[in-house]
């Protein structure tokens, strides 16, 4: 998988890709194996679940809205114009808790097996949260389990 040069459009993702991962949609903008990066449109009360890459960097440029975060234990906010540093191994979550759709742009290096888990929640049947958590642990994403009430 090597980076072929050229321009992704605004409008579409490489080869006219468009992925559901519970309920958020993901377009990828390019893949090798080197880094992989994703157009990213969160709508209102959506979220992925603290978590970790044990194997990548991962990262958020922030378009347009808010994200509450975890990262690392602590709360964070990032807005418009932010860039979001996840170094591998550190624990994070992401949640809009805003009135309105979240728009960013996510990129990991090495892409790993990243790739290969976006088409597999995509083509579940039904993305149940305990299938999600199974199928990711086998393509190197570690989610967390809940706090203690």
């Amino acid at each position: 998988m090597t980076m072929s040069a050229g321009i992704t459009r605004a409008d579409e993702g490489i080869d006219r890709i468009a992925w559901n991962i519970l309920g958020q949609i993901y377009v990828p903008k390019q893949v090798s194996e080197n880094a992989m990066s994703w157009h990213a449109t969160f709508p209102v009360g959506t979220f992925v679940p603290p978590h970790i890459h044990p194997t990548q960097d991962e990262f958020i440029y922030m378009l347009d809205g808010r994200f509450d975060l975890m990262l690392d234990g602590k709360e964070v906010v990032a807005e418009s114009g932010d860039l979001i540093r996840m170094p591998m191994g550190l624990p994070h979550g992401i949640f809009n808790k805003t009135d309105r759709a979240v728009k960013c742009l996510f990129w990991v290096a090495p892409t790993r097996r990243l790739y290969d888990l976006f088409w597999a929640i995509h083509n579940m049947k039904e993305q149940t949260p305990a299938e999600v958590v199974a199928l990711a642990a086998k393509h190197e994403v570690d989610f967390l389990p809940p706090p203690e009430a």
